[in-house]
C-alpha cells in the first residue's frame, strides 16, 4: 500500500500535469505509472527525477536494453519490488528474452553470493585491480 495517494490527472497541479504530458510524449503512451503518480505530490521532485531518468536511460555508450538489465540488477540488490517489476517489463519491451532473464538472475545471484563472501572474509583488494 502506498504511503501517499496516487494522484490522477485531475488531481495533479499544472506543473505535474506538464511532466505527465512529457512522459506520455517521450514514451509514446497514454499510461502514467504509479511511481510518477506518487511523485506528483512534489512537482519539483517529479520533474527533476523524470529529467534525470530521461538523460540516464537514453541511448548512449550503453544500449538501452543493457541499461534496463542493470536497473533490474540494482533494483534487486536494493530490494525494490516496484522497480524490479517495472524495469523487467521495460527490458522485455526492449528485447529481453526468457533466456536473457535467466542469465541475468544467475549473475545477480552469483554476485550476491560472492559479494557476501568477500565482505564476510574481508578480502583485501588486489593491487592490480586498483585504479
Amino acid at each position: 500500500m502506498a504511503t501517499v495517494r496516487l494522484l490522477t490527472d485531475e488531481d495533479v497541479s499544472a506543473e505535474a500535469l506538464a511532466v505527465f504530458e512529457d512522459i506520455r510524449a517521450t514514451r509514446g503512451t497514454e499510461y502514467i505509472n504509479n511511481f510518477w503518480r506518487a511523485l506528483a505530490h512534489d512537482p519539483d521532485l517529479l520533474r527533476a527525477t523524470w529529467n534525470r531518468l530521461k538523460t540516464v536511460m537514453a541511448p548512449g555508450a550503453l544500449d538501452p536494453l543493457v541499461k534496463e538489465l542493470l536497473y533490474v540488477a540494482v533494483s534487486t540488490a536494493n530490494n525494490c519490488e516496484y522497480c524490479v517489476h517495472s524495469h523487467s517489463a521495460a527490458a522485455r519491451a526492449k528485447g529481453m528474452t526468457d533466456e536473457m532473464y535467466g542469465e541475468l538472475l544467475a549473475v545477480i545471484a552469483m554476485a550476491s553470493q560472492t559479494n557476501a563472501l568477500a565482505t564476510a572474509l574481508q578480502v583485501p583488494t588486489d593491487e592490480v585491480f586498483s585504479a
